[in-house]
Protein backbone atom coordinates (compact mmCIF):
# COMPACT_ATOMS: atom_id res chain seq x y z
CA UNK A 1 0.00 0.00 0.00
CA UNK A 2 1.13 3.80 -0.76
CA UNK A 3 2.14 5.88 2.15
CA UNK A 4 0.30 9.27 1.81
CA UNK A 5 0.96 12.25 3.56
CA UNK A 6 -1.63 13.69 5.85
CA UNK A 7 -2.81 16.89 5.34
CA UNK A 8 -1.44 19.75 7.53
CA UNK A 9 -4.52 21.01 9.64
CA UNK A 10 -5.49 24.46 10.49
CA UNK A 11 -3.38 25.94 13.07
CA UNK A 12 -6.25 27.35 15.43
CA UNK A 13 -7.34 23.50 15.37
CA UNK A 14 -3.93 22.45 15.96
CA UNK A 15 -3.55 25.38 18.74
CA UNK A 16 -7.51 25.78 19.38
CA UNK A 17 -7.44 27.62 22.80
CA UNK A 18 -7.25 26.15 26.71
CA UNK A 19 -11.05 24.34 26.08
CA UNK A 20 -9.47 21.68 23.93
CA UNK A 21 -6.63 21.13 25.96
CA UNK A 22 -6.99 19.12 29.36
CA UNK A 23 -4.66 16.87 31.52
CA UNK A 24 -4.32 13.30 30.31
CA UNK A 25 -5.67 10.92 33.25
CA UNK A 26 -2.24 9.09 34.44
CA UNK A 27 -4.16 6.68 36.36
CA UNK A 28 -5.56 5.31 33.20
CA UNK A 29 -2.24 4.55 31.08
CA UNK A 30 -4.16 3.15 27.83
CA UNK A 31 -6.80 5.72 27.78
CA UNK A 32 -3.53 8.08 27.79
CA UNK A 33 -1.86 6.26 25.33
CA UNK A 34 -4.65 5.96 23.42
CA UNK A 35 -4.76 9.64 22.73
CA UNK A 36 -1.73 10.33 22.44
CA UNK A 37 -1.24 7.68 19.35
CA UNK A 38 -4.19 9.30 17.99
CA UNK A 39 -3.09 13.34 18.51
CA UNK A 40 0.03 11.83 16.93
CA UNK A 41 -1.44 10.49 13.46
CA UNK A 42 -3.98 13.01 13.26
CA UNK A 43 -1.33 16.33 13.42
CA UNK A 44 1.51 14.83 12.13
CA UNK A 45 2.23 17.06 10.00
CA UNK A 46 2.03 19.54 11.81
CA UNK A 47 4.13 17.87 14.43
CA UNK A 48 7.03 18.11 11.21
CA UNK A 49 6.50 21.42 10.40
CA UNK A 50 7.11 22.38 14.22
CA UNK A 51 9.85 20.16 14.23
CA UNK A 52 11.04 21.01 10.71
CA UNK A 53 11.50 24.62 11.72
CA UNK A 54 13.69 23.99 14.99
CA UNK A 55 15.73 21.45 13.35
CA UNK A 56 16.38 24.14 10.42
CA UNK A 57 17.52 26.73 13.15
CA UNK A 58 20.01 24.21 14.79
CA UNK A 59 21.42 22.66 11.72
CA UNK A 60 21.82 26.14 10.31
CA UNK A 61 23.86 27.19 13.77
CA UNK A 62 25.59 24.08 13.40
CA UNK A 63 25.16 21.90 10.44
CA UNK A 64 27.72 19.41 11.09
CA UNK A 65 26.67 17.74 14.76
CA UNK A 66 22.83 18.34 13.43
CA UNK A 67 23.65 16.21 10.27
CA UNK A 68 25.60 13.76 13.29
CA UNK A 69 23.04 13.67 15.38
CA UNK A 70 20.21 12.92 13.18
CA UNK A 71 22.13 9.81 11.85
CA UNK A 72 23.36 9.06 15.38
CA UNK A 73 19.47 8.92 16.39
CA UNK A 74 18.11 7.09 13.58
CA UNK A 75 20.59 4.43 13.52
CA UNK A 76 20.15 3.79 17.12
CA UNK A 77 16.43 3.54 17.00
CA UNK A 78 16.70 1.11 13.84
CA UNK A 79 19.19 -1.21 15.89
CA UNK A 80 16.75 -1.02 18.49
CA UNK A 81 13.65 -1.76 16.94
CA UNK A 82 15.35 -4.71 15.18
CA UNK A 83 16.44 -5.73 18.42
CA UNK A 84 13.03 -5.92 19.82
CA UNK A 85 12.15 -7.73 16.78
CA UNK A 86 14.39 -10.52 17.97
CA UNK A 87 14.28 -10.72 21.54
CA UNK A 88 11.22 -11.06 23.26
CA UNK A 89 12.05 -9.14 26.47
CA UNK A 90 13.08 -6.10 24.32
CA UNK A 91 9.65 -6.33 22.55
CA UNK A 92 8.11 -6.53 25.57
CA UNK A 93 9.29 -3.84 27.07
CA UNK A 94 8.93 -1.58 23.61
CA UNK A 95 5.07 -2.97 23.78
CA UNK A 96 4.30 -2.50 27.41
CA UNK A 97 6.25 0.65 28.14
CA UNK A 98 6.75 2.95 24.80
CA UNK A 99 7.40 5.88 26.68
CA UNK A 100 10.55 3.73 28.42
CA UNK A 101 11.75 2.24 25.10
CA UNK A 102 11.85 5.97 23.52
CA UNK A 103 13.74 7.46 26.17
CA UNK A 104 16.30 4.46 26.22
CA UNK A 105 16.92 5.33 22.63
CA UNK A 106 17.59 8.79 23.39
CA UNK A 107 19.94 8.00 25.97
CA UNK A 108 21.55 6.05 24.11
CA UNK A 109 21.65 8.93 21.52
CA UNK A 110 22.68 11.23 23.94
CA UNK A 111 25.90 9.24 24.99
CA UNK A 112 26.98 8.13 21.81
CA UNK A 113 26.41 12.10 20.11
CA UNK A 114 28.07 13.29 23.48
CA UNK A 115 31.55 11.20 22.27
CA UNK A 116 31.28 13.68 19.28
CA UNK A 117 30.54 16.97 21.39
CA UNK A 118 27.65 17.69 20.01
CA UNK A 119 25.48 17.47 23.41
CA UNK A 120 23.64 20.71 22.89
CA UNK A 121 22.54 20.15 19.25
CA UNK A 122 21.06 16.77 20.51
CA UNK A 123 19.41 18.39 23.47
CA UNK A 124 17.25 21.36 20.98
CA UNK A 125 17.59 19.66 17.59
CA UNK A 126 16.43 16.16 18.39
CA UNK A 127 14.62 15.79 21.95
CA UNK A 128 13.19 19.45 22.66
CA UNK A 129 11.31 18.78 19.30
CA UNK A 130 10.11 15.33 20.31
CA UNK A 131 9.38 16.83 24.11
CA UNK A 132 7.05 19.29 22.30
CA UNK A 133 5.23 16.77 20.15
CA UNK A 134 4.58 14.29 23.23
CA UNK A 135 3.25 17.22 25.74
CA UNK A 136 1.01 18.55 22.90
CA UNK A 137 -0.10 15.39 21.86
CA UNK A 138 -0.77 14.20 25.65
CA UNK A 139 -2.35 17.68 26.38
CA UNK A 140 -4.91 18.19 22.99
CA UNK A 141 -8.07 16.48 23.62
CA UNK A 142 -9.24 13.95 20.58
CA UNK A 143 -12.45 15.14 18.60
CA UNK A 144 -14.49 12.68 16.05
CA UNK A 145 -12.76 14.02 12.72
CA UNK A 146 -9.59 12.72 14.75
CA UNK A 147 -11.05 9.82 15.46
CA UNK A 148 -12.26 9.03 12.45
CA UNK A 149 -8.89 9.37 10.79
CA UNK A 150 -7.09 6.85 13.11
CA UNK A 151 -9.82 4.17 12.33
CA UNK A 152 -9.01 4.41 8.82
CA UNK A 153 -5.17 4.76 9.35
CA UNK A 154 -5.61 1.50 11.49
CA UNK A 155 -7.69 -0.60 9.41
CA UNK A 156 -4.91 -0.15 6.61
CA UNK A 157 -7.38 2.20 4.42
CA UNK A 158 -4.21 4.60 5.15
CA UNK A 159 -1.12 4.53 5.27
CA UNK A 160 0.85 7.66 6.50
CA UNK A 161 4.93 7.95 8.09
CA UNK A 162 3.66 8.63 11.56
CA UNK A 163 1.61 5.10 11.24
CA UNK A 164 4.63 3.56 10.20
CA UNK A 165 6.61 4.57 13.41
CA UNK A 166 4.02 3.84 15.36
CA UNK A 167 4.09 -0.02 13.62
CA UNK A 168 7.18 -0.10 14.74
CA UNK A 169 6.60 0.93 17.93
CA UNK A 170 4.02 -1.30 18.10
CA UNK A 171 1.22 1.89 19.26
CA UNK A 172 -1.41 0.74 17.21
CA UNK A 173 -4.55 1.01 19.29
CA UNK A 174 -5.28 -2.75 20.16
CA UNK A 175 -9.19 -2.39 18.86
CA UNK A 176 -7.71 -1.04 15.49
CA UNK A 177 -5.22 -4.28 15.32
CA UNK A 178 -8.00 -6.77 16.25
CA UNK A 179 -10.33 -5.54 12.99
CA UNK A 180 -6.76 -5.78 10.93
CA UNK A 181 -6.69 -9.25 11.60
CA UNK A 182 -10.50 -10.12 11.11
CA UNK A 183 -10.12 -8.18 7.74
CA UNK A 184 -7.12 -9.93 6.89
CA UNK A 185 -8.70 -13.17 7.53
CA UNK A 186 -11.75 -12.73 5.94
CA UNK A 187 -9.24 -11.68 2.46
CA UNK A 188 -7.63 -15.02 2.89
Amino acid sequence: MDVNIAPLRAWDDFFPGSDRFARPDFRDISKWNNRVVSNLLYYQTNYLVVAAMMISVVGFLSPFNMILGGIVVVLVFTGFVWAAHNKDALRRLKKRYPTTFVMVVMLASYFLISMFGGVMVFVFGITFPLLLMFIHASLRLRNLKNKLENKMEGIGLKRTPMGIVLDALEQQEEGINRLTDYISKVKE
